[in-house]
């Protein structure tokens, strides 16, 4: 049997005041990463919420669940990517310090990780694991992902068949709202 195809709303979080790649370390959201995800979602309403354990996210998700009286799900296999060695190191440091290995990271994150960093089949099987989780919610209500940045470019990625060495090309500014189309696996019917 085919999986059904599942509407999902993915939400960046928004500013920390961080230039780097933060991955799993624990940021607060800056004045105007708030100012920007009311922004984001003024006039859109959800079923039920589901975000990364993180704060930059999950402050913002419990805000909201509280606000507009929807049910909140943490799940920890949302967070961001671990950057290992490059976790929290600015970008243009990096550039100047490690050029090639971060041009050979944009160019295929999956054959050339940071130092460190989170084995990228694990970041996959971690982050499609909770969308499918995701999608059987999904099936009746309409849900709200509020995540991070390499996580909504990693799905965008798997959902609309593309190369993981696109992941950089895509645009997930700060606060941005990405609808997703997920197919959820195919379940056989026992006896079948």
């Amino acid at each position: 049997m085919i999986g059904k195809h599942i509407g999902i709303d993915l939400l960046r979080h928004g500013d920390t005041g961080q230039r780097s790649y933060r991955g799993q370390l624990d940021d607060s959201l800056s004045a105007l990463g708030w100012s920007q995800l009311r922004a984001a979602i003024f006039g859109r309403s959800w079923d039920a919420i589901v975000s990364s354990p993180l704060r930059r996210c999950a402050e913002f998700a419990q805000d909201l669940s509280g606000a507009r009286r929807v049910p909140l799900r943490i799940d920890a296999r949302l967070a961001e990517y671990h950057f290992g060695d490059w976790q929290g190191v600015p970008i243009e440091t990096l550039a100047e310090e490690q050029g090639e290995a971060l041009k050979h990271f944009w160019m295929d994150p999956v054959a050339h990780p940071p130092p460190g960093g989170e084995p990228f089949a694990a970041f996959r099987e971690r982050l499609c694991a909770a969308l499918n989780d995701v999608a059987e919610e999904a099936q009746t209500q309409r849900v709200l992902v509020v995540t991070h940045g390499g996580a909504i470019r990693l799905l965008r990625c798997e959902a609309e068949g593309r190369d993981f060495g696109e992941m950089a090309n895509l645009e997930v500014p700060h606060a941005s709202l990405h609808s997703l189309h997920w197919n959820t696996p195919a379940v056989t019917q026992a006896g079948s």
